[in-house]
């Protein structure tokens, strides 16, 4: 079977765009993908965490997974940090790409901003243990949106060099898993910016462990404009959403692919049920299915996260069986290098 690996920085505040972007599709990977779900907590480190914080969160992922309905039985859930293979293949990685590769990166530019030379070095090589995360286990596709598109570039760089470099067919060519229009979700306060945990107002944005009330106040203040909601006639031939017609009305097109997103919709299908519509009338249809979608999740979250044991036993038990196909790997790339292994 073919393998999936993908996993979910542990820096708090779950929100819906990590939801709809990323854990809604694990569960739907799984019956189709020989399937390993990490909580990057190395990734984690490149940016300041309280420690406490950091095994906090971690454990809130993990219960996001399951709250979603990633099976542990069938898929593999673990945190990065109890497998070795991600830290030791990361360096060797670090020795086969190249400074310029890494120069190009965007996302180093962005999150580094005007302080670049105040930046972790692990912010830096930050692509190159990502490409370690997935060729540890061999996986064969990464489900990728577009702000990941690059690394997983740089990933497949990496696996070419390497086997050019010792002559080997060793690591497989990486394919990304486009998973169709999966949704681009902006804050309810501002349709040009990404939904975000670092926005100041929480009212920006739905966090996974909202409850029904609090999903429907916000949904309800969401920023929208004073006109009706359009018909299909705005999309292009292909059916998706032009990037100029969402920029001219970001918030409506923002809750409009909420709702699509949802309620497993295309776009023709929700612009012709809310075509001519005000959105007095469409936010009580969204708050309805937000609330019947969302709020089960968010309930067995905050059960979860108040079994610590039982989240952990998850982690451990999910940290042996990727030990068990990682370790090979590694100790085979590290003969390939030369590493002695007496």
């Amino acid at each position: 079977m073919k393998r999936i690996f993908s996993g979910v920085q542990p820096t708090g505040n779950l929100h819906l765009g990590n939801y709809l972007g990323a854990i809604r599709n694990f569960v739907r990977l799984q019956s189709d993908f020989d399937c390993i779900f990490c909580v990057v907590d190395l990734h984690a480190l490149t940016l300041w965490q309280e420690p406490e914080e950091l095994r906090r969160h971690t454990r809130e992922v993990t219960a996001a997974f399951l709250a979603a309905g990633v099976d542990p039985k069938s898929n593999i859930i673990f945190n990065q940090s109890q497998v070795r293979a991600h830290a030791e293949l990361a360096w060797i990685f670090n020795c086969v790409a190249r400074i310029g590769w890494l120069n190009r990166m965007t996302q180093f530019k962005e999150k580094a901003g005007k302080n670049r030379e105040n930046a972790s070095a692990g912010l830096y090589v930050y692509p190159n243990l990502m490409a370690a995360d997935i060729l540890a286990y061999k996986a064969t596709h990464v489900p990728v949106g577009d702000d990941q598109r690059q690394h997983l570039e740089l990933c497949r760089d990496i696996a070419q060099k390497f086997n050019h470099d010792y002559g080997v067919d060793f690591f497989p060519i990486i394919e990304p898993q486009i998973l169709g229009s999966a949704t681009r979700v902006m804050s309810l306060r501002d349709g040009s910016r990404k939904m975000s945990k670092s926005e100041a107002s929480d009212m920006s944005r739905i966090n996974m462990t909202d409850g029904a009330d609090e999903i429907a106040r916000k949904l309800r203040k969401a920023t929208t404009d004073p006109d009706l909601l359009p018909g299909p006639e705005v999309l292009g031939e292909d059916g998706a959403l032009p990037e100029e017609t969402r920029r001219a009305r970001p918030e409506a097109y923002n809750l409009l692919g909420i709702y699509a997103a949802l309620a497993d919709e295309d776009w023709t299908a929700v612009l012709t049920r809310f075509e001519g519509k005000g959105f007095g009338d469409f936010k009580k249809a969204l708050v309805e299915l937000a609330v019947a979608k969302v709020g089960p999740i968010g309930d067995e979250m905050k059960r979860l996260t108040a079994d610590t044991g039982a989240v952990d036993a998850v982690l451990r038990e999910g940290a042996e069986r990727a030990r068990a196909i990682s370790e090979p790997i590694l100790q085979e790339c590290q003969d390939i290098v030369g590493l002695l292994r007496p």
